[in-house]
């Protein structure tokens, strides 16, 4: 069981009906953020000069969303080619520690855009 590879664990059809599956979902993931693309832009066009921070705000959260979303398909599909639990175990611990940095500098960047979306402008400017 040692020598076996870790691929004939899981059934060809098993295996082409997951892959099939994370492309779907990647397509469908493309196909939103597109929209929401879309969407941001028809209200930046509306915005008045008030309300750019918070544009600019989420712009940053659709941005993140969609490279965290990225990630995991991209997790997802590596998984699928992995040849052994050792690969497992090591794609998850990279994504793991990739994400969770990810992650940090994300809810810094957003923290220090809230901020600047809350905070008043200046009379002096």
């Amino acid at each position: 069981m040692a020598d076996q590879p870790f691929n004939d664990f899981v059934p060809p059809e098993m295996r082409k009906f997951a892959e099939q599956s994370v492309q779907q979902a990647k397509k469908a993931f493309d196909e939103l953020m597109t929209a929401t693309r879309r969407a941001v832009s028809t209200f930046e066009g509306q915005a008045s000069s008030a309300q750019t921070s918070a544009l600019e705000l989420q712009r940053k959260v659709v941005g993140y969303s969609e490279r965290n979303v990225g990630a995991s398909l991209e997790f997802a599909q590596n998984l699928l080619r992995a040849k052994s639990p050792e690969d497992v175990m090591k794609l998850h611990a990279d994504y793991v520690k990739a994400q969770m940095q990810a992650l940090t500098e994300q809810a810094q960047d957003i923290a220090q855009q809230a901020s600047k979306a809350a905070t008043p402008p200046s009379e002096d400017r």
